[in-house]
């Protein structure tokens, strides 16, 4: 299991499974749930599509286990070139999990709330909805928060991927750089918010292309053949 290819094939295939579950939760069911500042749409939206909640939070929960078991996977694989580097790429990504796990959690009592008639009993129906909206809210901006750690987790694993040599030099650059960008952008958003929704499109882009092409590159090439007379130099 410690051949260098087969691990960037597994990596690859967790990856992969990381941007579907991940893409399918944070990019089509969150948006189809949260209506920020209108907590009467939320909690309708949260009512007329339970079984969608519920596969949301379950894809949450199954990307952030994948996510972990990449991180591990390419701990094993490019700890050789750097272990402490390849430490905190693995604590990164460790608490970028437990962000999405308690963002699963926050999600899944907003679905209990708007579905249980004694919070609507306690609460009068605008208060229950105003505790949904309350819970997606803080679901909303702990993905937010999480944003923190799905581009600092780059910067690692671009440094370890270019000095392993495994990866080519523009891979590692590539990933350092959408990284970057997804700091730039979580800034843009909590610092100056209309105008980070308005760049939020284009700043984003580098950072998809880093990780599609980690993934691509994973899945079809594994690594890069290293040359005899070089594999003592890169063990070292």
């Amino acid at each position: 299991m410690n051949s260098p290819k087969r691990l960037a094939r597994i990596s690859g295939v967790l990856y992969l499974l990381v941007g579907i579950f991940g893409g399918f939760a944070e990019g089509f069911v969150d948006p189809k749930m949260y209506v920020a500042g209108n907590a009467t749409a939320t909690a309708r939206n949260v009512v007329a599509n339970l079984g969608l909640v519920h596969l949301g939070v379950v894809s949450h929960l199954l990307d952030a286990t994948f996510f972990v078991f990449l991180a591990m996977t390419l701990y094993v694989l490019l700890q050789h070139v750097h272990k402490s580097v390849a430490r905190a790429m693995l604590v990164l990504v460790v608490i970028a999990t437990g962000i999405i796990c308690l963002n699963a959690v926050f999600q899944f009592e907003g679905l209990r709330v708007a579905t249980d008639s004694s919070y609507a009993g306690a609460f009068g129906t605008a208060g229950s909805d105003a505790l949904v909206l309350l819970l997606l809210d803080i679901q909303h901006y702990g993905t937010l928060t999480a944003q923190v750690f799905f581009g600092l987790w780059l910067v690692p694993l671009g440094y370890l991927a270019d000095k392993s040599r495994l990866f080519p030099r523009w891979l590692g650059f590539l990933l350092i750089g959408g990284g970057v960008c997804y700091l730039v952008d979580l800034l843009a958003a909590f610092l100056v918010p209309e105008f980070g929704h308005g760049i939020h499109s284009f700043v984003i882009v580098p950072s998809a292309i880093a990780e599609i092409s980690m993934v691509l590159y994973l899945l079809v090439v594994g690594v890069k053949t290293v040359k005899p007379d070089k594999r003592n130099l890169v063990a070292a």
